[in-house]
């Protein structure tokens, strides 16, 4: 297939380069902004996204993504990736070589006892809830962080 000159050519990813860069976070649903950045990686942009790592243990914060589905895979670790939906929270127990897809708008949290390293396709942008709640459903968007 013949390339337009105008096209942009994505370079080469070495992912394991990109993951050495990373520290581990213990993250809360409360951790500043600033601190989640210390566990988490940009690795290149995609679509209306991009293509994300992290390194952390805890539980994070409620998150959605309004314009699309978010490709999950478990490099290294655990996870629970907690879903709400429609009929109600969905637990999905994740370890190392799996991969989930959150549909565009599901609310969900990941929570890591002894520590998770994914990677994440992330459609932009993302809502998180200004406070914890035990279900984000109701929330509207001026309960969201600016």
């Amino acid at each position: 297939m013949k390339r337009n000159r105008e096209e942009k050519v994505v370079p080469v990813l070495d992912i394991d380069a990109e993951l050495a860069k990373l520290t581990h976070f213990a993250r809360t649903p409360d951790s500043p902004e600033a601190d989640r950045r210390k566990g988490l990686g940009s690795i290149a942009p995609y679509r209306d996204g991009g293509i994300f790592a992290s390194k952390f243990s805890g539980s994070g914060g409620w998150e959605r993504h309004p314009a699309g589905d978010e490709i999950v895979y478990i490099l290294e670790g655990t996870t629970m990736l907690h879903l709400m939906t429609d009929a109600g929270r969905e637990d999905h127990a994740l370890r190392a070589g799996m991969m989930m897809v959150v549909p565009t708008g599901v609310w969900h949290r990941f929570e890591s006892k002894d520590g998770v390293t994914l990677m994440a396709i992330t459609p932009q942008p993302t809502e998180h809830p200004a406070v914890d709640v035990a279900d984000p459903r109701p929330l509207t968007k001026k309960d969201m962080k600016a």
